[in-house]
């Protein structure tokens, strides 16, 4: 009994909030329909033009939750979207080269943030988001890292820079593809292989054939598929580090392995099975979409536009280098290796 009245108190403590997220994402996503762009920014932005709510208490543990919970359960879901056969079909030589670039790319944003004096926090998120990908891989990163308002800023800012250039690449890579003139499943390795948000990569494979859009989709997916790893490597460093909470200044453990991690290992799996029916992977994908435009609204309530202009132009020159840094890896390996020539 005692338990059903501390989670209906729980419930009520967090739902003017978590209504507040919600009415957030469904306007962003409103407008990314009718008129175009990106749903993310939109979320963000106009959770930022809220920030001054996140000062009442009432509304405070929702936006939180939604931050902080409804975030990972949509990493979690995009497990359901990836199978172990999509995997295999790459071949090694591909999956050898996408996850060399995943790992240097990473790489050069802890250097990176070394010679800009930097915190590694941000090195670890700017380049997690261009390696892996985007907005989903620095909210999944920035989950397991402290919970400060200087990394909320920062994976706010890093958001707000893939999904730019994500777009922007979206744009300009198939052009540039035909001046190589790749074939359309060496164009599609290096879509897969560098846009950031899966989205997009869909959508630039689309503008070179269906060929080249299928495997850009697969080469992005295993990068996804990535992501578990990587969060969980971080995840082992901040553990080993301790964490100081936010609030209380006192050091904490986190999980060895979160819950979330775990749960987009089993989607995999299960999905590998074929159990589940499209209909599933398809909600899954969607409840996933749904619930990372709701966490980014959430960010963007806890943020100020001041904080952000905090940060300084070294995060953005950081993405800019790490973006050109995949695309010019991933080209030259195609080229070298002649991968996906027949």
């Amino acid at each position: 009994m005692n338990a059903v009245v501390l989670a209906g108190t729980s419930v009520m403590r967090r739902w003017p909030g978590t209504l507040v997220c919600v009415l957030i994402a469904l306007a962003a996503t409103f407008v990314s329909e009718h008129y175009g762009g990106p749903q993310l920014i939109y979320a963000l932005l106009m959770g930022l033009a809220f920030h001054f709510l996140h000062g009442n208490p009432q509304v405070s543990a929702g936006v939180d939750f939604c931050g902080r919970t409804l975030l990972r359960i949509g990493v979690a879901l995009l497990g359901a979207r990836i199978t172990l056969d999509q995997v295999a079909h790459l071949g090694w030589k591909t999956a050898a080269v996408v996850a060399a670039g995943l790992v240097l790319t990473i790489a050069c944003g802890v250097l990176l943030s070394r010679l800009m004096r930097r915190r590694l926090e941000e090195g670890l998120l700017s380049g997690g988001a261009v390696a892996i990908c985007g907005a989903s891989a620095a909210l999944a990163i920035s989950s397991v890292l402290p919970q400060t308002r200087e990394n909320e800023r920062i994976t706010l800012l890093n958001v707000v820079g893939v999904t730019v250039f994500s777009t922007v690449a979206m744009i300009a890579y198939p052009f540039a593809l035909r001046f190589l003139e790749l074939n359309p499943t060496q164009s599609g390795i290096f879509l897969g292989g560098t846009i950031h948000d899966v989205a997009q990569v869909v959508a630039a494979g689309l503008l070179l054939g269906p060929e080249a859009a299928d495997t850009a989709t697969v080469v992005k997916l295993f990068r996804v598929l990535l992501l578990m790893p990587v969060v969980l490597m971080i995840c082992i460093l901040v553990r080993r580090r301790g964490v100081a909470d936010a609030a209380t200044g006192v050091s904490r453990k986190v999980p060895l392995v979160p819950g979330f991690l775990l749960a987009f290992v089993g989607l995999v799996l299960l999905s590998s099975t074929g159990i589940l029916p499209p209909a599933a992977i398809k909600l899954a994908g969607d409840s996933s979409r749904w619930l990372l435009v709701i966490a980014i609204a959430a960010a963007g309530v806890k943020t100020s536009f001041e904080d952000l202009l905090k940060l300084g132009w070294q995060p953005i020159v950081m993405l800019v280098v790490e973006t050109l840094f995949i695309a010019a890896f991933v080209a030259l390996a195609i080229l070298m290796l002649n991968l996906g020539v027949a």
